[in-house]
């Protein structure tokens, strides 16, 4: 029996939405990392004293005019807009210690690498991983695993600013696209992936591993548009880069404008039907920093020697979150926790040997 065409049409006219709905039942994560923020930023707002050192501060009068309030609350709330006026309504802050709500990494280096392998493996691995070297990470990280997973395998893609990830994802064993540092969008570019090679060639290089933020946003973004991967990892760099060269003029600004492209990213997930109601932020950093001018807590520096750099935060966004906003209760929580509950998010089985517990209460 022959179905006629105009029945046919509409067969699969019902059916392909179903299918498109079925496809996308399961979570979707984006994991991001900001390198080196303080938590002391991001919960209390931009450092009088930081501004008041001349060694550090250019413009001391802008800043001000741009992120100086009467309360931390105030100050927080101009210079990281969505993460108090969305997340803090919607999701969950921790690390504010003033509150008793900690964060720490575990790993003794205390500085990118072994971080970064922290925050994606869900442990430290000291033995192994004791500089930013360019070398293979041998342990597998929860991109690799979840890429492993035959309902995930090219599902899967990371995003960096800084051009060791490469190494510390191990794209050549684990297979997941990697655009890190200078390296140019391939394969099926669209007219906005040919213009975003040529811009950050011609856009001022000021660190020659190390690209501007903007343009490791918008690869990821055009890659998100064309195949809808289900774990992304993007890896903002630039805060770090200028805490090291001395600028709070720039740190500041960066850290405004990194939370300006999360909450982009965050809308356009709104109004997409792939990823609407059915995606989780996690944001994270890799390690803190000092507080001051002296050597044992700069402001500038990080790693095991300086008072203050094993403090970190962790912020979480989703349809299924809690909505406990900032954390002010007694916690201790660690970057090691990360990946676990990414995997809890995702709700996929894969092992979790080494790992750190999941962020308990998370969900609903």
């Amino acid at each position: 029996m022959k179905i006629p065409v105009k029945l046919y049409f509409l067969i699969a006219f019902l059916i392909m939405p179903m299918a498109f709905c079925a496809q996308n039942k399961e979570p979707n994560v984006f994991l991001i990392t900001l390198d080196g923020v303080r938590w002391q930023e991001v919960f209390t707002g931009i450092d009088s004293k930081l501004i008041e050192n001349e060694s550090y501060t250019e413009n001391k009068e802008q800043l001000i005019s741009l992120f100086e309030g009467n309360t931390p609350e105030e100050k927080r709330k101009k210079l990281m807009p969505f993460f108090w006026n969305t997340i803090a309504t919607k999701g969950q802050l921790y690390g504010n210690r003033n509150a008793g709500s900690k964060v720490d990494v575990i790993n003794k280096m205390v500085f990118s690498y072994p971080g970064y392998n922290e925050i994606l493996s869900g442990f430290s691995d000291d033995e192994n991983i004791d500089s930013n070297s360019k070398k293979y990470n041998k342990n597998s990280t929860i991109l690799e695993k979840v890429n492993n997973l035959p309902a995930y395998k090219g599902k899967v893609a990371a995003f960096a600013s800084w051009d060791v990830f490469p190494y510390i994802i191990n794209d050549k064993r684990s297979g997941i696209p990697v655009n890190a540092g200078y390296m140019d969008a391939s394969e099926n570019l669209n007219a906005q992936e040919v213009l975003l090679n040529e811009m950050q060639w011609q856009a001022p290089v000021i660190w020659k591993n190390v690209r501007l933020d903007v343009f490791t946003h918008h690869f990821a973004k055009e890659y998100i548009k064309k195949n809808n991967p289900k774990l992304v990892y993007i890896a903002y760099g630039e805060t770090d880069d200028f805490a090291h060269d001395g600028s709070f003029d720039s740190y500041i600004k960066s850290l405004k404008n990194t939370d300006t492209l999360i909450e982009d990213l965050w809308n356009y997930v709104q109004e997409n039907e792939f990823y609407k109601n059915n995606t989780y932020f996690i944001i994270t950093t890799d390690h803190g920093r000092g507080v001051g001018v002296e050597k044992s807590s700069s402001w500038t520096s990080h790693g095991k020697e300086v008072v203050g750099a094993t403090q970190t935060w962790l912020a979480v966004l989703g349809p299924k979150i809690v909505a406990k906003g900032e954390i002010k209760e007694d916690t201790q929580l660690y970057n090691n926790q990360v990946a676990a509950t990414v995997l809890e998010l995702l709700k996929v089985s894969v092992s979790k040997e080494k790992m750190g517990e999941p962020v308990p209460t998370i969900l609903e």
